[in-house]
């Protein structure tokens, strides 16, 4: 039934995804039955003893496992309506601001970087929300200079683009003149690579410094700047406004209340 399941996961699941799934169903074990009910799984959430956190991963999992269980394409023809995770009210979990970065710190950063390749990673991640699988992924032939655009293959396999600006351009442009004109990987690291330069980095200048908070940091800015929701979430690649709020919780009161008219203005 669990493999089953996991094979039933779209194309273009990233492995991490998979292995998320298959780690908690694992540890789920006694409730994944088919005539589990609403007060099984609610009373194993609440036997768990780790944090909120980890009761909202567990149901998370749960929630996809029963909702692909009870549906035509697991093939065991049963009742949607009577899926058991339709009645259970998924574990509260405090909604914590997690770090962005200002225009200011990104400078920093920048400047603080150790040659022109890492000076063009930071800047990219921070004009373009790339993910760290979109962004190292990138060949020469994806960079669209004259739209500063640049293709990626997104979560689900899917095709999309990312802005750059004026400044990401000079770096990327400094930096193939110097890596090799001739090959087709932009930037001669793989995602592993990217990861322990950015560690490195944070070591070094003690700001936050990871994929996420670059994520994080894009949206907000352009939040800050008074983009709409709906263009971000085009921007960055997101599949729906719910992810766009959880990566703008930075934007304070103040940060809207500049584009604020009252009605009668």
């Amino acid at each position: 039934m669990v493999s089953s399941f996991i094979k039933s996961r779209r194309q273009g699941t990233s492995q991490r995804t998979l292995d998320f799934y298959m780690t908690y169903l694992k540890l789920a074990s006694t409730v994944i039955t088919a005539n589990v009910t609403s007060r099984n799984i609610i009373e194993f959430l609440q036997s768990r003893t780790c944090t909120n956190g980890g009761r909202h991963a567990y149901y998370r999992t749960l929630r996809a496992f029963y909702n692909w269980l009870y549906s035509a394409k697991s093939g065991y023809n049963l009742n949607p309506q009577l899926n058991p995770i339709l009645a259970v009210e998924p574990p509260k979990v405090e909604k914590k601001i997690l770090p962005s970065l200002t225009s200011e710190q990104l400078d920093y950063l920048i400047e603080s970087a150790d040659c022109i390749r890492d000076k063009a990673i930071i800047s990219l991640f921070a004009d373009s929300g790339l993910r760290i699988s979109e962004l190292a992924r990138i060949k020469v032939g994806d960079i669209k200079w004259e739209m500063r655009l640049v293709k990626v293959i997104c979560k689900g396999n899917r095709e999309g683009y990312a802005p750059f600006g004026s400044r990401t351009e000079y770096l990327l442009r400094e930096w193939l003149s110097e890596f090799n004109p001739n090959r087709s990987d932009v930037w001669g690291l793989n995602k592993w690579g990217i990861g322990d330069m950015l560690k490195r980095l944070r070591i070094k200048t003690g700001l936050p410094c990871n994929p996420h908070t670059f994520r994080r940091t894009f949206a907000s800015i352009l939040a800050k700047r008074g983009i709409d929701s709906l263009h971000i979430m085009r921007l960055g690649r997101w599949d729906s406004l719910v992810m766009v709020e959880r990566y703008t919780r930075s934007v304070r009161f103040e940060d809207s209340l500049k584009f604020c008219k009252g009605p009668m203005s």
